[in-house]
């Protein structure tokens, strides 16, 4: 990328405009590559990490939750904020276990995406989770999950269909999907 460095924006200032609980919200002032100025409102999230577990059989577990913003009801894969101190590995096990009780000998990170770039700094961190023990579910007290048990090459086939539509759940499952195939070879799918 030869000019690259052209694109670049400079914060010239910055006003937080509101200090919520996981979400801080900024509306900072920048200096465009041409020289002139302009506003920008942003999110700045702590990042968050995903995981899709997989069993022997090739089963996955994904869960159903309703979802307030968009006011129904979503699978996703089990998936939260990465807590103060804690590195995305702790919280891909910590959200595994909170959201569906389950546990992995095996966590591979695949990679990370930004689901939100034109208005928020949040990175989420994607792991394949494989050898699964059952143990206890210990949602949080204001979270309500369904825990769903369905064949990988299901769950794909519910991207295509519209019924899966979380943006980080397709993702999530696309970039595993791709891991598994290339690691082990198209027999580790079906």
């Amino acid at each position: 990328m030869k000019h690259s460095q052209y694109l670049v924006e400079r914060t010239t200032s910055s006003n937080k405009i509101l200090d919520g609980k996981l979400l801080k919200v900024f509306n900072d002032v920048v200096s465009l590559p041409n020289g002139s100025s302009s506003s920008r409102e942003w999110i700045k999230h702590p990042g968050a990490c995903a995981i899709v577990p997989m069993f022997s059989n090739k089963d996955i577990m994904l869960i159903k939750q309703f979802r307030y913003p968009m006011a129904q009801i979503f699978y996703e894969v089990p998936a939260g904020k990465i807590d103060r101190g804690e590195t995305p590995e702790i919280t891909a096990e910590r959200e595994l276990l909170e959201e569906t009780g389950l546990t992995c000998k095996i966590l591979h990170y695949v990679g990370h995406i930004y689901p939100a770039i034109g208005y928020a700094d949040e990175i989420i961190h994607i792991y394949a989770g494989m050898e699964i023990n059952e143990e206890e579910s210990n949602t949080d007290a204001d979270e309500f999950v369904i825990k769903e048990r369905l064949p990988f090459e299901e769950a794909m086939h519910m991207i295509t269909t519209g019924e899966i539509n979380d943006g980080k759940t397709i993702i999530c499952l696309h970039r595993v999907w791709q891991w598994l195939n290339q690691t082990f070879g198209s027999s580790k799918l079906k």
